[in-house]
């Protein structure tokens, strides 16, 4: 049988700092410009018919057409993706019937790419499309990027060394970590895709221009990417010298 009086007891730590073991509480913080690694192109497909056979015709060749020019860059893009699909019928302006004027039919396709110098030429070639409207890019960085894990190293090495100067400007130095805290530090607006422009490129087969040769490439300049932590951390430190 176990005597409780010979038990040692366990005296959970005093959530403040005492006179014999002070505390100090920092917040780190660290800000980095980084490389985009990825750029994405917003790409909608449109057509228009007096009749819906006719108009998912034209929508289904130029959709094709446009996935086939995609893959032609292999590697360089790392993603194709269809988002949503339309077909809508256009109401004749007067009259109380039914009558259907025109049918317009849409496609939504998104494209990522990780080579930039494929970007330009994919996005001018594809706004030369018929029917085409392409936006963006939009400069991101992936969400397992090593520039945020090294923001949040630069953070904590901040948090250390701020600690060590309230310390030293004590003539006390730091004895334990009690709590580092993480405050969901990235940047989450900062590190996001930002668009290089407001509205986008258009084929000008969309305005009703003729078509001509391929156009000369696009020089897009890759944006650079802010990378944002912080974080809060709790030491102890000897007795201060006062």
């Amino acid at each position: 049988m176990t005597d409780e009086a010979s038990t040692p007891q366990h005296t959970p730590a005093a959530p403040y700092g005492t006179p014999d073991v002070p505390r100090v509480a920092v917040r780190g913080e660290a800000r980095l410009e980084v490389d985009p690694e990825i750029a994405r192109i917003s790409i909608t497909v449109s057509a228009r018919g007096k009749d819906r056979r006719a108009a998912l015709d034209d929508l289904t060749r130029r959709n094709a057409q446009l996935i086939e020019l995609t893959k032609t860059y292999g590697a360089a893009v790392e993603k194709l993706e269809t988002g949503s699909f339309s077909v809508t019928p256009e109401p004749a302006q007067h009259g109380r019937s039914e009558r259907i004027r025109a049918y317009h039919g849409r496609v939504h396709v998104t494209v990522v790419l990780n080579d930039f110098t494929a970007l330009g030429e994919l996005a001018t070639r594809i706004a030369d499309l018929d029917m085409t409207r392409v936006s963006g890019p939009w400069w991101s960085l992936r969400s397992d990027s090593p520039a945020h894990a090294e923001a949040r190293r630069q953070a904590v090495r901040e948090a250390v060394k701020r600690a060590r100067e309230y310390a030293g400007a004590l003539d006390a130095r730091l004895a334990a970590l009690v709590e580092l805290a993480d405050l969901g530090a990235e940047n989450a607006a900062a590190s996001a895709p930002m668009p290089a422009a407001p509205g986008g490129l258009r084929s000008r087969a969309a305005y009703g221009g003729a078509e001509s040769e391929a156009p000369a490439a696009l020089d897009l300049e890759p944006q650079l990417q802010t990378v944002y932590a912080q974080v809060n951390a709790r030491f102890t430190m000897t007795p201060p010298e006062l």
